[in-house]
């Protein structure tokens, strides 16, 4: 007896095709796969034709536990992720304490385990003097270096630390690659001494060329070394027209909705919802962005879920804090996008499911397939509804694309073959587990 066989559904292909079957679930695992599946089963779900994908990895999210559980926690994180039909997340370490040592990991795993629905997997955070923990602790799934200053206090811009960093180990560098030096400096010279509500500001401050610097700089490391590089939320035009000139075969990069979906227009409704790091860019930018997901520049998407409450949202600038939640809607935003035809179902995948398994060695995830991880998320692309505050299932509580009709709202999500998104609502006493990562 199968654990669960969900039947007539839309099952994708990695090339975007799709085919009506059924699948089995047993221990975990994708037991079968067939056109039909008589065999009895604990649970079984019709999903009417509804599509069937691999549950979305997202690469990049801040679940801010320890030290800011009044914005999010491991739990609320989790829940909004599979809410949204992620599976799986990798967490950033510039919580409270942050996570720089293997004390700390041990910490955020043994939690993660007893709370999180979703599986789940930690970066360790790069000091100029922890090098020794960035190279010996496990598992994690990369070192994080801020490039540039953001929410938290793990800042590393002085050459001779990023040198040490970048020349010693194998483990993937992960980086958020804005230029200290010249935020610091715009900041001095843009920002009068009184606060203001003019929240595009920061748009300025942290221009294109804040970004392109830092990751030129971070390009420059990786080829001296010949170290693995993964660019965090690429977010210009001009980032990617230099990858598209010469990308290292080690270097990946990533984009994340809010640079494909929002911009600088938006400060005008949004005012500080639309604040982050990097911020979002000109109304032309996103063209270059897409251009590069499709021409393979750009390699996967995240979100950079990064929640803040709304009292504090709603402080002038420069008091107002940088990031916005996002994990519950990337899914539905893209295949609202490939609806409109700015992408393809394999491109969905790509970018969403294989390929963050792919850029990170996530082992036996990322794929329909027999003895993969029945790792999964039923989605309804025929139903379109608004993004509604109310209904935000992070504990932030609100979202900055509230009142935008989207396509493909999941229906189920399961993790371990097991479901724990159901139609609106979780599943008691379903939980992730730790990923696996394969060796660099």
């Amino acid at each position: 007896m199968y654990d669960l066989v969900i039947c007539n559904a839309a099952i994708a292909h990695p090339d975007g095709t799709t085919h009506t079957g059924d699948i089995a679930c047993q221990n975990g695992r994708i037991a079968k796969i067939d056109n039909l599946i008589s065999a009895p089963s604990h649970e079984h779900i019709d999903a009417a034709g509804q599509l069937l994908i691999p549950g979305v990895i997202d690469p990049q999210v801040h679940f801010r536990e320890p030290g800011a559980t009044d914005k999010e926690d491991l739990e609320s994180g989790s829940r909004a992720a599979v809410r949204g039909g992620v599976t799986s997340f990798l967490e950033m370490p510039n919580c409270n304490p942050p996570t720089t040592d293997q004390q700390q990991l041990d910490w955020k795993l043994a939690r993660a385990a007893a709370t999180s629905t979703a599986n789940f997997g930690f970066f360790i955070g790069a000091t100029s003097d922890n090098l020794e923990a960035l190279n010996s602790v496990n598992p994690a799934c990369g070192i994080k270096i801020f490039m540039g200053s953001s929410t938290g206090n793990l800042l590393v811009d002085e050459q001779e630390a990023l040198d040490r960093i970048f020349g010693d180990g194998q483990r993937l560098i992960a980086v958020h690659a804005e230029d200290e030096t010249r935020i610091q400096a715009r900041t001095r010279a843009m920002l009068a001494q009184e606060e203001t509500t003019d929240y595009g500001l920061h748009s300025q401050i942290r221009d294109p060329q804040t970004a392109l610097i830092a990751t030129e700089r971070a390009l420059a490391l990786s080829e001296k070394y010949g170290r693995r590089l993964h660019i965090l939320h690429l977010s210009t035009s001009e980032e990617v027209a230099r990858l598209r000139r010469h990308k290292p075969e080690q270097v990946t990069c990533e984009v994340i909705p809010n640079h494909l979906f929002l911009d600088t227009d938006d400060y005008g409704k949004l005012g500080s919802r639309a604040q982050m790091n990097p911020p979002i860019r000109s109304p032309d930018n996103a063209t270059d962005l897409w251009r590069g997901l499709h021409q393979g520049v750009i390699d996967i998407i995240a979100t950079d879920h990064a929640p803040h409450t709304l009292e504090e949202k709603t402080q002038p600038y420069p008091k107002s804090p940088s990031g916005m939640p996002g994990v519950e809607t990337s899914l539905p935003l893209m295949l609202t996008a490939m609806q409109a035809g700015q992408c393809t179902l394999a491109e969905v995948q790509q970018w969403m499911c294989s390929g963050p398994a792919r850029v990170y060695g996530i082992k036996n995830k990322g794929h329909l397939a027999e003895d993969f991880d029945a790792d999964l998320t039923l989605v309804d692309i025929k139903t379109t509804r608004p993004v509604r505050d109310e209904e935000v299932f992070s504990r932030a509580g609100w979202s900055p694309y509230a009142g935008r009709e989207l396509t493909g709202w999941p229906s189920y999500t399961i993790v371990g073959g097991q479901v724990v998104f159901d139609n609106g609502r979780i599943r008691p006493g379903v939980f992730g587990k730790a990923l696996e990562f394969q060796a660099p």
